[in-house]
C-alpha cells in the first residue's frame, strides 16, 4: 500500500523506523525485532540504509514488514546510488512488492572517501525515480529547526518547495523536541503552498547524552525542559528511558490535540520503547 493514501485523511497515523543489521550474521536478530515491531500494527515501517551494511539488507528487512502485512518504506540515498545502483535497488523492491521509498541526500562518508553519485541533493533523485522507475511512492526529510547547511529559513523552505515539484509525495520530519518549532515550520509551509502530508519524526531519548550530541551535530534545538531532565536522569539508565517515555508521549499528545495527524517514532531498533509510547497513546490513536 502507498503511505500518500495512508496520509491522506485526518486520521491518527503512527509509524515506526528500524535500522537494518551490519552484518549478515545479526540479520535473525534484525528479524526478531521487526517481529515485536509489526506486532504493534504501526500504519506503515522505514527501514533505514544503514552506513556500513549493504542495500540488500533494507530490501530483506523491508520485505519481511510487507510480508506481515504492514507497508514497508525502504531509505535510498544519494551518496551510495548512482542511476545503475538505484536502478537494481529498485528493480528489487518492484520484485518484493515495496512500494514506497524515502529518497535521501544522505551523509558525506566521515573519512572523506570519494562517492560515487549522479544525483547531487535528494530532489535529484526523486526526479529520476518519479521520471524512470515506475510507480514508487516517494517520501522526503524535512527540517523544522531548517536544514543545518541551510543559509535561511525562506532557503529551506525553497528546497522543500522543489521536493514537491520534483515528486515528494510526502516529508518526514528529522528528530525535534520543541513542538513549537514544528509548528513555525508548518506555517512557513503552508505560506509557500507546499501542500504535501507532513509526518512528524519523535525520537524517544533513552541515551541521553548520544542524543544531546546528535542534536548539536544536526543543529536542532533541545528546548530548556529537556536539558533538565537529561542533566536529572542521564546517568541513570533505567530512570532515563522512563523519562524518555514520557518525554516523547507528552510531545506526541500535544502534536495530536493540535492537529497534526501524522506521528512517527524513531525506535533505535527498541520494540519495548515502541510498545509503550503506542500503549500510552492506545485510546487516542484508535480515534
Amino acid at each position: 500500500m502507498k503511505i500518500k493514501n495512508i496520509l491522506s485523511t485526518n486520521k491518527v497515523t503512527v509509524s515506526l523506523e528500524v535500522f537494518p543489521p551490519k552484518a549478515w550474521q545479526n540479520l535473525d536478530e534484525t528479524m526478531d525485532v521487526i517481529k515485536e515491531m509489526t506486532a504493534l500494527a504501526p500504519s506503515f515501517m522505514s527501514v533505514t540504509c544503514r552506513a556500513g551494511s549493504t542495500i540488500d539488507y533494507t530490501v530483506d528487512v523491508a520485505s519481511a514488514i510487507e510480508k506481515a502485512g504492514i507497508p514497508a518504506l525502504a531509505h535510498l540515498t544519494c551518496y551510495s546510488a548512482d542511476k545503475a545502483f538505484t536502478d537494481y535497488t529498485l528493480s528489487r523492491l518492484r520484485d518484493e512488492n515495496i512500494e514506497n521509498v524515502l529518497a535521501l541526500r544522505g551523509d558525506l562518508p566521515s573519512d572523506g572517501s570519494p562517492v560515487k553519485t549522479d544525483f547531487a541533493h535528494a530532489n535529484d533523485l526523486m526526479a529520476y525515480i518519479k521520471k524512470s522507475n515506475g510507480d514508487f511512492c516517494i517520501g522526503g526529510a524535512c527540517y523544522p529547526d531548517s536544514h543545518p547547511e541551510s543559509p535561511s529559513y525562506n532557503s529551506d523552505i525553497d528546497f522543500l518547495k522543489k521536493k514537491e515539484e520534483d515528486g515528494a509525495d510526502f516529508l518526514t520530519t528529522q528528530m525535534f523536541f520543541d513542538n513549537n518549532l514544528y509548528y513555525a515550520f508548518r506555517y512557513r509551509m503552508l505560506k509557500a503552498n507546499i501542500k504535501i502530508p507532513v509526518v512528524a519524526g519523535i525520537m524517544p531519548v533513552t541515551n541521553a547524552r548520544q542524543v544531546i550530541r546528535s542534536a548539536e551535530l544536526s543543529g536542532t534545538l533541545l528546548p530548556p525542559r529537556f536539558r533538565a531532565i537529561a542533566d536529572r536522569f542521564g546517568d541513570d539508565p533505567a530512570a532515563m528511558k522512563q523519562a524518555g517515555i514520557a518525554f516523547a508521549t507528552e510531545q506526541i499528545i500535544d502534536l495530536i490535540a493540535n492537529g497534526t495527524s501524522h506521528i512517527h517514532i524513531y525506535t533505535m531498533n527498541k520494540p519495548e520503547i515502541a510498545r509503550a509510547i503506542m500503549t500510552n497513546l492506545s485510546d487516542i490513536i484508535s480515534k
